[in-house]
């Protein structure tokens, strides 16, 4: 059940156009419906606003389709994250609306938009090794609503190429910085820019980046203030945060 539901039905009881059992047995409906290999969560937009997102890697395609029946079937939209060449062939045989973002790694699929947010997301990346997180992260803030302008190759090697891009930055309400390496390009955004900065290290680097280990320390010791970090290569958690950050200062400007 997702809240505009819960309100519709709200109403329809008010106007006298449903009666109480009615309402209490949909409010008691199972919120969870079980697959055997999932137990798919129903009740998730009523909780959080948004639908279980799916993460595609080590399903199988049929399982991803399987539970986007289920989350689909309730919410009208689905996002998955993380799908393969295969994973993408089947969701879309099933879901000829869908789309499949390959630069993104991300399936979507919905049948209207949601209302678009007031303010802007950017979405800042060092390389263009790191777009496939990059996208992610847009993919995802877009997805659930926001306006998104990607940034891309304005890493610190170059660093005229980032004040160049400076005011675009500066404008937006939430800024995600993607970047690699020694992972320096966050720090010099966090000193310029006066608004929420969500860093998202990747894997992308030489021996001794360990994996982005190296990048993600590189972000956590940053005294750029303002600056918090999801996980490696995390573009999905990056850009569900941004989501969450702008909604708020959404309802506040109401």
């Amino acid at each position: 059940m997702t809240p505009v539901q819960a309100a519709e039905l709200l109403d329809r009881f008010q106007r006298g156009e449903t009666d109480r059992d009615s309402v209490l047995r949909a409010f008691q409906s199972a919120p969870v419906s079980e697959l055997g290999f999932a137990a798919v969560d129903l009740h998730r937009t009523l909780r959080k606003g948004f639908p279980e997102v799916i993460y595609g890697a080590g399903k199988t395609p049929e399982q991803v389709v399987a539970i986007a029946e289920k989350v689909v079937g309730v919410d009208n939209r689905v996002l998955v994250t993380r799908v393969g060449p295969e994973h993408a062939r089947l969701f879309l045989e099933r879901f000829p609306a869908g789309v499949h973002h390959a630069a993104a790694r991300c399936l979507t699929l919905e049948t209207s938009p949601l209302k678009p947010r007031s303010g802007e997301i950017a979405v800042v990346a060092a390389g263009t090794s790191d777009l496939p997180v990059a996208e992610e992260a847009a993919i995802t803030a877009e997805f659930m609503g926001n306006p998104v302008r990607r940034i891309y190759d304005v890493g610190v090697a170059g660093i005229h190429r980032l004040f160049a891009r400076l005011p675009e930055i500066q404008a937006a309400r939430v800024v995600i910085v993607v970047a690699g390496m020694e992972a320096a390009l966050p720090s010099v955004v966090g000193g310029l820019v006066g608004r929420p900065i969500i860093g998202v290290p990747t894997s992308v680097g030489y021996g001794s980046h360990l994996g982005g280990l190296t990048a993600l320390l590189g972000m956590l010791n940053s005294c750029a203030s303002g600056l918090t970090v999801v996980n490696i290569d995390n573009g999905f958690g990056a850009g569900y945060a941004a989501n969450a950050i702008n909604a708020l200062s959404d309802s506040a400007s109401r």
